[in-house]
């Protein structure tokens, strides 16, 4: 019976060679571990933070309140806004994590009363890829003879999960909370030692950095242009701005009148 696990070894060591071409070594390449939920929380968390704080202030700022009034919707804003999303985050990937392990439950129960069944199934997603009949089966024979290998291939096939990366709950909401609080803060920052025009303007500012500042952070996880993405988040957050400002503002002046 072929050893699948020592196939994929033996690979691992092969060196590629070709006419006129020298030895080339297979190098394993590895990639960043994002199934936690972490990353992508953090990333949401700071964006959303920044985003939902500098439309509250502008939008109140307009209206031209007293600086004490922005300094208290900021910081509720803040608040409220940081438990809001670590709340949701916990909620969502908790359910989430809790349908995946239903399902490998049942995937398990299943391998256990119904092998053979299982054993084909295999076979048959295997042959769909190109897999010659006979190789097939005796790949799937050599996942089969474990269970836990079973379990995990089975699971990985045919819900595209595998048993023992169903994300964290507990670390993508705490670090939810932590970023959409540190963006939330940044444009609130002058409004807790000034007031007034200088300290809108100073919030602007700030949050025109920072925007820039994520966008590029952002273009690490995506591979994308650092510019493109820096551009992308400064555009959301000066129209978010713009447009609650312009609200602020309209509706202070109807107020005033």
């Amino acid at each position: 019976m072929p050893d699948v696990r020592g196939w994929l070894a033996a690979l691992r060591q092969t060196r590629l060679t070709a006419p006129g071409l020298p030895d080339v070594p297979i190098q394993e390449h590895h990639h960043r571990d994002i199934r936690g939920g972490g990353a992508r929380a953090a990333v949401f968390g700071i964006s959303d933070g920044l985003v939902t704080n500098v439309s509250l202030i502008l939008g109140l700022s307009g209206a031209s309140p007293p600086a004490g009034v922005v300094r208290l919707a900021g910081l509720a804003g803040l608040l409220g806004g940081a438990f809001s999303m670590a709340a949701g985050e916990y909620i969502s990937m908790r359910a989430q994590t809790e349908l995946f392990e239903r399902e490998i439950e049942r995937e398990r129960q299943e391998l256990s009363r119904r092998p053979e069944r299982e054993f084909q199934e295999l076979v048959t997603i295997y042959e769909s890829r190109g897999i010659s009949t006979e190789l097939a089966m005796q790949v799937a024979r050599q996942m089969m003879a474990d269970p836990q290998i079973a379990l995990e291939t089975h699971t990985r096939e045919e819900l595209g999960i595998h048993p023992d990366s169903l994300g964290r709950p507990l670390q993508a909401a705490a670090a939810s909370f932590v970023t959409f609080s540190v963006g939330a803060l940044l444009p609130l920052l002058p409004f807790l030692v000034g007031q007034g025009t200088g300290a809108v303007l100073v919030s602007i500012v700030i949050a025109a950095v920072a925007a820039v500042i994520v966008g590029s952070a952002l273009s690490l996880f995506t591979g994308r242009s650092w510019w493109w993405s820096a551009f992308r988040q400064l555009a959301i957050c000066a129209a978010a701005g713009a447009v609650t400002y312009g609200v602020g503002a309209a509706v202070g002046l109807s107020i005033v009148h």
